[in-house]
């Protein structure tokens, strides 16, 4: 059934009510129950109230305690508990290895995904676009749309090949985790870690949005170099839930995406029923109006790289397995400098998507909830029109905050799905916005 508006009211309250642990990457520890956590050791004999503890362990143990992500969870039930898995239906989700179509030098732009049936709910309405890597050697990413008119009910989901890092960009989310509850909005972005079961309920009648699966590296804030301790997105405006947990017994279906494949298990409580928490591992939600823009107060255009929110690093310093980058309200000031984003060609592939309003290098044909791909040395830029107005603007200050977009930047080429190299959302007349730039050249 869709959300009646009952549901949605009922989550949009709770949301409202929420609270929060801050600071990304911090060693967070809560408890729902006063006594629940254990202290001075993370498992002993007996642990409080009759709780079992237990590790989720996002990197190996020997990896850098910089980059090492654990969790221990005091929960009413062990994970260990619960029946066999059987295969379930994948629908239109797809992981990488991409081999149904050939990877695509053109640009490609979509509208934005079409409206699910009625009782769609999240995990059912993902749609995946493309992406690139190998989901079983934990390196690259996927592309994701998502489209939803009703919750998920008596069932959770999990991903064991990468964490999900989730854009909406029409109405909220509620996001109940194992760790505790979450809300994200047009204009927030929420991550959960690799293996952390969650269930979303809307906040609104329907929601929209998108989602990057990362294989690789958890996401991690970026090295700010020469720009000093200060800037880009502060670790503090990052929000983990604190502990909150289900004590029900009832059918519940767990999906879990292992390898590519959705697998099913109808457990007979509620798996979020974790207690108390202390770790690293934790789920986390950010305003990305927030982010503190970094730019040029003299001339040119910077790289975009300065707008990079999270990254997920590979094993070549500086290059990204994939980057989350924001294009925030910000102030354009340059003398003599042609102010939108410059024509290029780049190494890395962009897949880019649009929040809300406007984005300042193209004046049609990218609305909020569609996107564009321009994979590794495709050359794009600004349109005609947007050329033309730039070459010509009066430089005096402006103010950039019309608009909310977004990038997934990835090392690889990104492999449409043979759903999105067919779909009817694709528009083929893309091409089209750079016609009509004209020969200037005089000798």
């Amino acid at each position: 059934m869709s959300d009646d508006g009952s549901t949605s009211e009922r989550a949009s309250k709770i949301a409202e009510g929420l609270a929060y642990l801050t600071g990304f990457g911090n060693e967070h520890s809560s408890e729902a129950v006063p006594g629940a956590l254990p202290r001075g050791r993370n498992s002993p004999q007996r642990s409080p109230l009759g709780l079992y503890a237990e590790q989720l362990s996002g990197s190996a143990f020997t990896e850098p305690r910089t980059h090492n992500r654990r969790s221990w969870l005091y929960r009413i039930r062990p994970s260990a508990a619960h029946p066999p898995f059987t295969r379930a239906d994948n629908g239109a989700l797809r992981t990488a290895p991409f081999t149904e179509t050939a990877p695509d030098p053109n640009r490609l732009r979509w509208n934005p995904l079409p409206d699910p049936a009625p009782g769609t709910d999240f995990l059912a309405g993902l749609w995946t676009l493309g992406g690139n890597g190998d989901a079983t050697q934990r390196t690259g990413m996927a592309i994701h749309l998502y489209a939803a008119n009703a919750p998920m009910t008596d069932r959770v989901f999990s991903d064991s090949d990468g964490e999900l890092l989730i854009v909406p960009e029409r109405g909220g989310l509620l996001l109940r985790t194992e760790l505790g509850l979450l809300s994200a909005r047009p204009g927030e972005m929420a991550l959960v870690p690799r293996g952390v079961r969650f269930r979303v309920e809307l906040l609104d009648a329907d929601a929209r949005g998108y989602v990057c699966e990362n294989y690789g590296q958890p996401f991690e804030l970026p090295n700010l170099g020469p720009i000093g301790a200060n800037g880009l997105a502060a670790a503090r405006d990052f929000r983990a839930p604190v502990a909150a947990y289900e004590d029900v017994e009832r059918p519940t279906e767990v999906v879990n995406k292992f390898c590519g494949n959705l697998w099913s298990a109808t457990y007979d409580h509620s798996p979020l029923d974790v207690v108390a928490w202390h770790g690293t591992h934790t789920p986390y939600v950010y305003d990305m109006r927030r982010f503190n823009v970094i730019g040029s107060i003299s001339f040119d255009h910077p790289d975009p790289s300065i707008f990079t929110v999270l990254t997920s690093p590979s094993d070549t310093p500086g290059l990204a397995g994939v980057d989350f980058v924001v294009f925030a309200p910000r102030w354009l000031v340059g003398e003599d400098t042609f102010r939108p984003p410059y024509f290029h060609r780049n190494v890395m592939s962009e897949y880019m998507g649009l929040i809300e309003g406007a984005y300042d290098a193209k004046a049609e044909g990218f609305v909020p909830g569609g996107g564009s791909l321009h994979n590794m040395m495709s050359a794009h830029g600004p349109d005609r029109e947007t050329f033309d107005r730039a070459s010509a603007a009066e430089l005096k200050p402006q103010k950039i905050d019309d608009g909310l977009a977004f990038m997934f930047e990835t090392r690889w080429p990104v492999t449409a799905t043979a759903q999105a190299a067919g779909a009817e959302h694709l528009q083929r007349g893309y091409d089209d916005v750079w016609q009509g730039l004209e020969r200037h050249f005089r000798a």
